[in-house]
């Protein structure tokens, strides 16, 4: 088995957390790599180089270290080559995470197969022009955020839901979350929280001037379009898992609909998406 690291080196924590990987995977007699950029952090461990071409297609288990970013970043990567991702936390809340840094003597359980695989829904998110063809294509494990950006006004907003005119909104925004991404900026905007294995599309407007400001959840199959006729001139931002956003042109709207691929996370321990809620909720709290 060839295990690959991918940490998030600019974390505060990361690189004293992966090297406590590292030397775990040496005493349990693991293969592991390290893209070439990395090498340098980790001379003196097992860690071998991998062409950055190959880093995903030549490993049978990927091991993303940092925080929720970091591993939602990782996950997309893996998913297109079908490969599961164990987070280890080394940021704060780490609700992606399948370990938290004094959990690393459970890593022996990657050589039994003492774990499972937890597949988790994701979208594919098109900016598409007024004849409906895609100008550029994103993937999200978490939400896809469509937002004024800087602007002090908010914009007008009309939603379809399988071709069909839904509601027009007056907000900040709109995200379309996953059930993965229902604890994210969804739930800071008063999503409901969902458990991911119910697979579905969370809409969540940010701070409209509406009467119906509540979220509405759809089937995972439903295709969702925004648009804005942005008659004053208004500027309009897609961001897709807090990754930096990039601006749709005036005459486009965004596409929502269900991906193929589905990201895949190793769970080592046996809590509970309740268990983990909690115990991340109360850090929040904390």
């Amino acid at each position: 088995m060839m295990i690959a690291l991918a940490p998030n080196l600019e974390k505060e924590n990361a690189l004293d957390v992966t090297l406590e990987v590292c030397r775990q995977l040496d005493h349990l007699g693991c293969s592991y790599m390290v893209p070439p950029e990395l090498h340098k952090s980790f001379q003196g461990t097992r860690a071998v180089v991998c062409a950055a071409d190959r880093f995903f297609s030549d490993s049978d288990i990927v091991i993303s270290i940092g925080g929720d970013g970091t591993i939602l970043h990782t996950a997309k990567r893996a998913a297109a080559w079908g490969k599961p991702v164990l987070g280890i936390n080394a940021g704060r809340l780490g609700f992606m995470a399948g370990l938290e840094r004094h959990e690393l003597y459970l890593l022996d359980h990657l050589m039994d197969g003492a774990y499972t695989r937890d597949r988790r829904m994701m979208l594919d998110v098109d900016i598409v022009d007024d004849a409906g063809a895609a100008v550029r294509r994103f993937s999200c494990i978490n939400d896809a955020v469509v937002s004024r950006g800087q602007q002090f006004q908010m914009i007008e907003f009309t939603v379809s839901v399988n071709g069909r005119r839904a509601n027009d909104y007056l907000a900040d925004g709109i995200i379309a979350a996953t059930p993965t991404g229902s604890t994210a900026y969804s739930l800071s905007a008063g999503g409901p929280v969902m458990d991911p294995q119910i697979n579905s599309i969370i809409l969540t407007p940010i701070c409209t001037h509406s009467l119906f400001a509540r979220s509405i959840v759809f089937a995972p199959e439903t295709r969702i379009d925004i648009t804005s006729d942005r008659r004053r001139g208004d500027r309009l931002f897609l961001s897709c898992d807090g990754e930096d956003g990039c601006e749709i042109p005036p005459s486009c709207g965004v596409k929502i609909v269900r991906s193929e691929q589905c990201a895949e996370f190793i769970r080592i321990k046996s809590d509970t998406f309740i268990d983990i809620l909690n115990a991340k909720l109360a850090q929040r709290r904390a």
